[in-house]
């Protein structure tokens, strides 16, 4: 069984007692086996030197869409619905297999760099399976679905799908990847939001979801456009009708939630359903600002998530952090969204989203070894002497400062050195793909 020391690091444990101090860590196959001080295993295969470093629970982003990667650019300065009807959705219909997968390891390999370990991805209608092959090639931790869209106008005729063949394609890549190495990769239903799905297929997806026991992930409420469709078509705003259908649960990961009235807070909070909040995307599509300290009032779970390359340009959780506690300073005073708040929506609470709080999230004994090793010996992040931490990593780090990330006990970079994926190979397929995407766009209209 392979093993690892992590030695003489700065341990930002992220538990109940929010531990911090200067130890050691030992990993064993896929889990922390001890925390300590000068601990000595003699026995371990790998060893880190980690003194001057800080030693953080990997991060965990809640929404994102790896198929979306290759579009970086391509779907600038637009609003939501003009974003998805004119460029995004196209795009997503022009996808083969091969662009589907290293659009998909373009984007892992970016989270790897930056310091996240864990996703909750929504792919696209078709390929699904090549996304998948490339979350496990990669090593990462994933709860992944396919898009599913059974009804919508100024839809692309490849994306329009009949509502028993969503379901069926969902359950076959349920069925063989759902609990993949053990558990590293789960599965989530898919429906992409209320605009591109019928009431049949939502009623479908709650029994499915009670059935297998799995999470569902959607977008709800992220643009004032897309509220107003909901509420011509069903009558109800959006969190209201998801309810209706019986779909709010703690099961439930609802990404953006920016326009939300006190019915649908409280159902929210009441149901246990989780929100991902996607700062940098907002602002790019110009969606709105969350109201994310009245949610964390309320003891709503709120965690974060970058969204696609395509609407916020990365995928830096660094970014995300900072944008988030940014941007309600303005609004609500400098003391609301302090860095503590933030951290913890980067880790533990996306932990709490997957319902996963006993696996990831924190650096604790039997926890899965899912950490983060950062070099903050630096001008942009000095001082350090008296400096908080944690306040040094929301406000002042970057991605360029993870130099190593452990993922279920796998080393998938080590000293800014990728392992699990070809860096060189996977540009050079990526501008070759999107230069096939556009091509077949031309050849479409």
């Amino acid at each position: 069984m392979r093993s690892i020391l992590v030695k003489n690091g700065e341990i930002i444990t992220m538990n109940e007692a929010d531990d911090r101090f200067t130890g050691d860590i030992y990993i064993e196959g896929d889990t922390i086996k001890e925390i300590g001080s000068h601990l000595d295993h003699r026995q371990a295969e790998k060893i880190i030197d980690a003194t001057n470093r800080v030693i953080i629970p990997g991060f965990i982003q809640t929404h994102l869409h790896l198929c979306q990667t290759l579009f970086r650019g391509r779907a600038d300065d637009l609003e939501l619905m003009d974003w998805l009807r004119k460029k995004i959705w196209p795009l997503e219909a022009a996808h083969d297999e091969e662009s589907l997968y290293y659009s998909a390891m373009l984007g892992l390999g970016e989270l790897i760099q930056s310091g996240t370990t864990t996703i909750v991805d929504m792919e696209t209608v078709h390929h699904t399976e090549y996304a998948f092959q490339a979350i496990a090639a990669s090593g990462i931790r994933a709860l992944s679905g396919k898009a599913m869209m059974d009804k919508g106008q100024d839809v692309p005729g490849p994306l329009q799908e009949k509502t028993a063949v969503s379901l069926q394609q969902s359950v076959d890549l349920l069925e063989k990847w759902h609990g993949y190495d053990g558990g590293r990769i789960k599965y989530a239903f898919s429906p992409r939001f209320v605009i591109s799905c019928t009431a049949e297929l939502l009623k479908e997806v709650k029994s499915l979801s009670d059935r297998y026991h799995v999470h569902v992930h959607t977008h709800a409420s992220e643009n004032k456009g897309e509220i107003e469709i909901v509420q011509q078509e069903t009558g109800r705003r959006n969190i209201a009708y998801l309810d209706d259908l019986g779909l709010a649960n703690d099961r439930l990961i609802l990404a953006h939630c920016i326009w939300l009235d006190e019915e649908e807070k409280r159902i929210i909070k009441e149901k246990n359903v989780k929100v991902s909040h996607c700062p940098g995307s907002n602002l790019k599509l110009a969606s709105g600002i969350a109201e994310i300290p009245d949610m964390l009032r309320r003891d709503i779970a709120v965690s974060l998530g970058a969204d696609g390359a395509s609407c916020n340009n990365n995928l830096d959780m660094f970014q995300e952090m900072r944008l988030a506690a940014l941007i309600q300073k303005p609004i609500h005073g400098p003391c609301t969204m302090d860095a503590k708040t933030v951290f913890t929506m980067a880790t533990s609470g996306g932990a709490r989203a997957l319902g996963m709080e006993a696996e990831i999230g924190s650096i604790e004994t039997g926890k899965k070894a899912d950490l983060v090793i950062l070099n903050l010996h630096d001008f942009h992040v000095y001082p350090s002497s008296d400096v908080d931490t944690v306040s040094r990593i929301v406000y002042s780090a970057t991605r360029a400062d993870v130099e190593t990330s452990i993922i279920n006990g796998s080393i998938v970079m080590e000293n800014r050195k990728l392992k699990t994926v070809d860096k060189g190979h996977v540009l050079r397929k990526a501008d070759g793909a999107v230069k096939r995407l556009l091509k077949r766009l031309e050849d479409i209209g």
